[in-house]
């Protein structure tokens, strides 16, 4: 029998695109009016985030906590006082391409009003589901080359990437890596056979993600990061390809299974 999923807590962090208003209007001015100027801003932004994770990783009987807004409006994967340019809250996007006008300034009151309102109420939320569960995942995905705005710019990306910890400072207990990226491969083995992407990793590009470490040391339910490549399931221009969404849907459910079981 395998573990019960409600033992799962699954999070996406970065799987919405949607802007509140006034921050929309912070962003694009007067312009925000403009359906045309609008759809096209949000879009971008939602595929600048990780579009369609809250899908590739929904999971039947786990349990979920879906990120309402932008990680350009907060993002939840950054600590709360993470003040760097790809922060907690972003002035630019990956490209370096400014998200606000020439001489835009947020200041201390508006971006602790923004911090409490979206950021800290994320955070009660995941905290919330914790008790009872065995592990966390954390869904993201990444682009087929390091961005402009990254350690690993232009440097092309595997398939998967798990984040478990540093070596030294595992979130997952360190005895199951080699189980962990053995049972990923397995999982998604269809998946990547189909693509021209390669490789399941642990650590590369990153080592963990910073959802996972901060509930992992404040709640101790081992926890992992888990990346995939947009490539993917997402066409030339964004568009989703619905056939392989729904294999890498199918693909985490097999591998959350074999991951619970680890941890039993």
């Amino acid at each position: 029998m395998p573990p019960a999923r409600d033992s799962l807590l699954i999070v996406t962090p970065h799987s919405s695109g949607q802007v509140p208003a006034d921050v929309l209007r912070d962003m694009l001015g007067d312009a925000a009016l403009d359906t045309p100027t609008r759809t096209a801003f949000l879009r971008r932004l939602f595929l600048d985030g990780d579009p369609y994770t809250d899908l590739i990783y929904a999971l039947p009987g786990a349990r979920h906590v879906n990120a309402a807004w932008s990680r350009f409006v907060v993002d939840l994967n950054r600590d709360r006082d993470d003040r760097v340019d790809n922060g907690v809250i972003k002035l630019v996007d990956f490209t370096r391409t400014p998200l606000y006008p020439d001489g835009f300034t947020l200041s201390e009151e508006a971006r602790e009003a923004r911090l409490r309102l979206l950021w800290d109420a994320f955070d009660r939320q995941v905290t919330a589901e914790l008790p009872g569960a065995q592990l966390l995942v954390v869904g993201h995905c990444m682009g087929t080359h390091g961005p402009a705005l990254g350690h690993d710019t232009g440097t092309p990306r595997p398939a998967i990437c798990l984040m478990p910890g540093e070596d030294d400072a595992p979130t997952f207990p360190y005895e199951h890596w080699p189980a962990l990226q053995a049972a990923c491969e397995a999982a998604f083995a269809d998946v990547i056979a189909a693509s021209p992407y390669e490789r399941v990793t642990i650590g590369e590009p990153w080592q963990s993600d910073t959802l996972s470490l901060n509930h992992f040391r404040r709640s101790g339910v081992p926890a992992f990061g888990i990346e995939v490549n947009a490539g993917l399931y997402l066409g030339d221009g964004g568009e989703p390809v619905d056939a392989a969404i729904r294999a890498l849907n199918a693909g985490f459910a097999r591998f959350a299974d074999a991951a619970l079981a680890l941890l039993t």
